[in-house]
């Protein structure tokens, strides 16, 4: 039950205390192997000595892989929860000299106006309170010619995202593209990928 909550956007204290240690031991365990695809497709978008932002990064299992297949990128998580946060920072120890989690928000990031080249996001779009809200941020923190890549369920709202970056006219580099990927794990054979760029 605690899972389906989390899979379908119940926030509640999922995240906190308890909670985050259990989603961490199924990130590691469990979707491991769907971070792991993830991360092979992130390390081929992202550009040689990138930064990268990972947008509600958990416990910072995709960090963590992205970090082990390539060791020339700058790696940044933030969550809402500062449990996940200390777990991330937990899981990024070997990986400290280029990789940190802060606590923050996706409408507020705490990051400097064009000090991102990729922002990925995996499994958190359809947890973020105010989807519309997030795009003037991830634009404002987005480098010329960069690129967002929001990997989430079907039912998530990436039409939302879409429809914002018109409306304020950012991230139009090219058209939005939603683009259906296999994990390769039963559990969660597939997600949906959306790529939008500056």
């Amino acid at each position: 039950m605690r899972l389906m909550r989390i899979l379908h956007g119940g926030r509640s204290h999922v995240f906190d205390g308890q909670g985050s240690q259990h989603y961490d031991r199924l990130a590691r365990r469990l979707f491991r192997g769907v971070y792991r695809r993830l991360a092979r497709d992130i390390a081929q978008a992202a550009p040689e000595g990138g930064a990268v932002l990972d947008v509600g990064t958990g416990p910072g299992v995709l960090l963590s892989e992205l970090a082990r297949l390539r060791p020339d990128l700058q790696l940044t998580g933030i969550d809402l929860s500062s449990d996940m946060i200390t777990a991330a920072k937990r899981n990024l120890t070997p990986h400290a000299t280029r990789a940190t989690a802060l606590v923050g928000d996706v409408t507020q990031l705490p990051l400097a106006d064009r000090s991102v080249d990729l922002i990925v996001s995996s499994f958190s779009l359809h947890h973020w309170d105010n989807p519309q809200a997030a795009i003037p941020e991830l634009a404002r923190v987005l480098r010329p010619g960069g690129r967002v890549h929001i990997y989430d369920f079907r039912f998530a709202p990436f039409d939302v995202l879409t429809a914002a970056a018109q409306t304020h006219s950012v991230l139009g580099g090219q058209t939005p593209q939603q683009t259906p990927i296999r994990t390769g794990t039963p559990l969660l054979p597939r997600c949906v990928r959306l790529v939008m760029s500056s």
